[in-house]
């Protein structure tokens, strides 16, 4: 799946769990590792951030603002490296 493919699938109200890792060279989404349905998403996030002061919760934030042109919260997972975001 490419990163259009999944804009498709990204739509309002949608909650989509996150893997994440920190302090990797690029922020990316990782496609060859998460799994795709219609009902479940299921994305491995590699994010440049450390996971202090809150940095790799905003970049994730950024990240689906620039890429996708979409507002996301985190609704759960704000200290762990497992994640749901919401579209707003």
């Amino acid at each position: 799946m490419k990163a259009d493919e999944l804009k498709q699938l990204l739509t309002i109200g949608k909650r989509i769990s996150l893997k994440v890792k920190t302090q990797m060279p690029v922020t990316q989404i990782v496609f060859e590792k998460s799994s795709f349905d219609k009902d479940n998403l299921l994305l491995f996030m590699e994010v440049h951030a450390a996971p202090e002061n809150n940095k790799a919760n905003v970049e994730i934030l950024k990240f689906f603002s620039k890429n996708f042109k979409l507002k996301v919260r985190i609704v759960k997972g704000f200290s762990s490296r497992e994640k749901i975001i919401e579209i707003c």
